[in-house]
């Protein structure tokens, strides 16, 4: 029985980067959830007789959240609801099925890399019939839409069984639940040169990947033991859990130091790997070298070739802004169209879309390819495995070749996490209204070249997106980089990003945080971070 409930708006349901994301007792308040996905269905014009793909990571509310979903997409109309077994699908499993059954949409259950748990973080996030997240001018209409709702409808049933696959009926919707997992590995498999991974790992090559208790655990069970022939010892973490084991699920070397003090060990496996909460991003790591995602993208753009999937060469690659510009060197030397887009994968998607990237990346450890629409944490790392089997050469020895062909460009993330939102909103402030008179200004070691409030403009539909991060580049042949994140539920955060380039042969082999240090020091003289926040140094380096 179809059943309309009075409401009202809800102040701030406004979606960020990617889909919007509160504390997980914001969401369990009466009507928000249900406010915020009836003002998707109102925001994309209504969903009567379309197919839509609905999962998550597995974290604290997902189920119950799944639950109120299905009722309300069968009380609208739905034709059919593609589910994860037990609700569970990782991001980059969501946006493929998406694009494999040809659906209208989906809706994603996850705050990503944030904590989960009762006192943690949750997030909905409805992605197109692209497969990936809803451009602005989706979401916007979403936001409206939440600006004026009065009503929302749902069914007065019992919750379905989302243990058992197969088909049922809910109201005149038909719910399909999937095996979260097998159609991904599938994809997977018909990109990558299995057999070249699997007869590494069977010559001894030993490798370690942590889940983080997070939604990949079963999915690298499949590709990485079952399908590659790697024992289970190799994987940790690897169940998933409501509040990810009491840990955060943010792949880098702060959340995952037990994966990186294995690593660094004399004796640590040749190949060490890490994923997220919903399964978009990934943390590469080898015998005694951490890869950054800026390095770990230009290394896969200028060696995809060697897997199948790639083989034919790339269309053409992107990167974000705050990305360093490792990818941008490895497209000059091949010839490669090369685009830089704000923070957020949804700007690759027209890219994609377009055939004018094959390959993208992101500074905050996200990278994929237009095999789907969405960041695809272990994709890379099968990429990685798929490299280093055709190489036959360490993690330390591809970078140490990569860096004497190419150069480095040493970089750094310094955040600056749950700051008072005005002191980080005032420092962005002031610093944006200087930035037409930086130029030639001398703060320690460097000498402002440029500083800019950047702007993307599309090069497939010409929209324009300003304000996405304050760039500040130095004659020495140095960069700056701030930007406040849109990914975090309280107070701010303040992200920093420091690079600066080293074209060899001498000074490959520094510590980057020394590499930088005169970036380091210009950001605080350029903005007197310390004192506006309060802070004596950054919560998470990377």
């Amino acid at each position: 029985m179809i059943v309309t409930k009075t409401t009202r708006p809800i102040a701030d349901q406004k979606p960020g980067t990617s889909g919007l994301r509160k504390t997980t007792s914001v969401f369990q308040q009466p009507r928000y959830l249900e406010n915020f996905v009836q003002s998707i269905w109102n925001g994309i014009g209504g969903i009567q007789g379309k197919t839509l793909v609905l999962g998550g990571d597995g974290r604290y509310f997902c189920q119950e959240a799944a639950q109120i979903i299905l009722k309300m997409a069968a009380a609208s109309g739905a034709r059919k609801v593609i589910v994860g077994e037990s609700g569970l699908l990782s991001t980059p499993a969501a946006s493929h099925l998406i694009r494999l059954h040809g659906a209208d949409g989906g809706i994603i259950l996850s705050a990503s890399h944030n904590p989960g748990g009762i006192d943690g973080d949750f997030g909905v996030k409805f992605n197109t019939a692209n497969g990936g997240p809803a451009p602005e001018s989706v979401t916007d209409a979403i936001f409206r839409a939440s600006e004026t709702l009065s009503e929302y409808q749902t069914l007065n049933t019992p919750d379905l069984d989302l243990g058992a696959l197969g088909t049922v009926m809910l109201a005149q919707t038909e719910i399909v639940v999937v095996d979260p997992v097998a159609d991904y590995a599938a994809l997977m498999e018909s990109l990558f040169d299995f057999d070249a991974i699997a007869a590494l790992i069977a010559g001894g090559f030993r490798l370690c990947f942590d889940a983080m208790h997070a939604v990949t655990g079963p999915y690298a069970r499949e590709i990485l033991v079952r399908r590659l022939g790697a024992p289970e010892t190799a994987l940790r973490n690897a169940t998933p859990l409501p509040d990810f084991g009491g840990g955060h699920p943010d792949p880098n070397p702060v959340w995952a130091h037990d994966l990186m003090e294995t690593m660094m060990r004399a004796d640590a496996p040749d190949f060490g790997a890490a994923s997220d909460g919903d399964g978009d991003r990934n943390m590469i790591v080898g015998r005694g070298i951490y890869v950054t995602p800026s390095d770990s993208l230009a290394v896969i753009a200028a060696n995809a070739q060697l897997a199948p999937g790639y083989a034919d060469g790339l269309a053409g690659v992107a990167r974000s802004m705050p990305s360093s510009a490792a990818l941008d060197r490895v497209a000059a030397a091949r010839g490669l169209e090369c685009h830089v887009t704000p923070t957020g994968w949804k700007f690759f998607g027209n890219l994609l879309d377009a055939g004018r990237a094959t390959l993208c990346g992101e500074e905050s450890a996200g990278t994929g390819s237009d095999h789907i629409r969405e960041k695809d944490g272990l994709w890379a790392v099968v990429m990685w495995l798929n490299i280093l089997a055709r190489r036959r050469m360490s993690v330390a020895d591809v970078m140490a070749a990569h860096w004497r062909e190419f150069g480095r460009n040493y970089y750094s993330r310094h955040d600056y996490e749950n700051v008072a939102t005005d002191a980080a909103n005032g420092l962005i402030t002031d610093l944006r209204a200087r930035l037409d008179k930086l130029a030639g200004e001398t703060h320690g070691a460097l000498t402002v070249a440029t500083a800019e409030d950047f702007s993307y403009a599309d090069p497939v539909d010409g929209s324009v997106t300003r304000n996405q991060g304050l760039q500040i580049t130095f004659a020495e042949g140095a960069r700056l980089v701030l930007r406040l994140s849109g990914t975090g539920t309280s107070g701010a955060t303040l992200r920093v990003y420091m690079d600066c380039f080293v074209p060899g042969p001498e000074g490959l082999d520094r510590d980057p945080q020394q590499a930088l240090a005169d970036v380091i020091l210009a950001c605080d003289r350029l903005t007197g971070m310390k004192d506006r926040l309060g802070r004596d140094g950054p919560d998470v380096v990377t």
